[in-house]
């Protein structure tokens, strides 16, 4: 009875996995399809354009790295988050204090550093695997 439990609620969490996925892929589809249209329409590229089309991408490509190894690398994420940010110094940089931009700029290199050290840390888990086996 509690394995039937355990394998029907497991089931369950993996099928609302994959609708809440499937809805984040289509509304970034979608959320990208209009940004495209209003560039074409418009005849104006900007580079925060450019950043949101990129952070786009990144959604995308967080998806299907999540179909292909069921996991989501801690990295992804982080990478949108720096994206973001620099797209957001771009936005608001001639509006804001300068002391903002630097604690904008501070938390885009806390993240870089988060993302190198989470990269040395899989490198090193690979490695002990590796010598494991």
């Amino acid at each position: 009875m509690a394995q039937d439990f355990s394998e029907i609620s497991s089931r369950l969490i993996t099928v609302a996995e994959n609708v809440i996925l499937f809805i984040i892929g289509i509304a970034t589809l979608y959320a990208a399809a209009v940004e495209a249209i209003r560039l074409i329409s418009t005849f104006e590229v900007n580079l925060s354009d450019l950043f949101l089309l990129f952070i786009y991408a990144e959604v995308l490509g967080m998806i299907s790295a999540f179909y292909a190894s069921h996991r989501i690398p801690v990295t992804l994420p982080i990478i949108i988050a720096i994206t973001a940010l620099c797209r957001m110094i771009i936005l608001q940089s001639k509006d804001l204090d300068p002391i903002n931009i630097l604690f904008e700029a501070g938390g885009i290199l806390i993240l870089a550093a988060a993302a190198l050290v989470i990269s040395y840390k899989d490198r090193l888990s690979l490695e002990k695997i590796k010598l494991r086996e």
